[in-house]
């Protein structure tokens, strides 16, 4: 099992920063993909961005170039840095967690609610 712990959401002017965090702790596997994604009010949940244990990072389209994915392997924490938010970026970011050892199920954390005002 393994369980994810987010922080860092709140309310943001647009244009402004928020930083969140993910911390993971259980059975972490040193070969991994730790990401973020996001649901919006009326919404399907979509990916935000990933990174894998070796480096590899992929994002939305809608927030390259905005938001950067970084991780502390040693701390298996996972950070996504958010610059020059907008409204569109308002919703519930929830942290997720995947390795070969659990045949790449799923792991996600409680959600932490982002609000972008106008």
């Amino acid at each position: 099992q393994v369980h994810l712990v987010e922080s860092g959401g709140g309310l943001v002017q647009a244009g402004g920063s928020l930083r969140l965090s993910c911390a993971a702790s259980g059975s972490i596997f040193s070969i991994n993909v730790m990401g973020w994604y996001r649901q919006a009010p009326g919404k399907q949940r979509e990916l935000v961005a990933t990174l894998t244990s070796g480096g590899t990072t992929n994002y939305a389209i809608s927030v390259k170039d905005r938001f950067t994915i970084s991780r502390d392997n040693a701390k298996n924490t996972v950070y996504l840095q958010m610059n020059g938010l907008k409204p569109e970026d308002t919703a519930v970011y929830y942290c997720n967690y995947k390795s070969p050892p659990t045949g790449w199920s799923d792991y996600w954390g409680q959600g932490t609610q982002v609000t972008v005002s106008s």
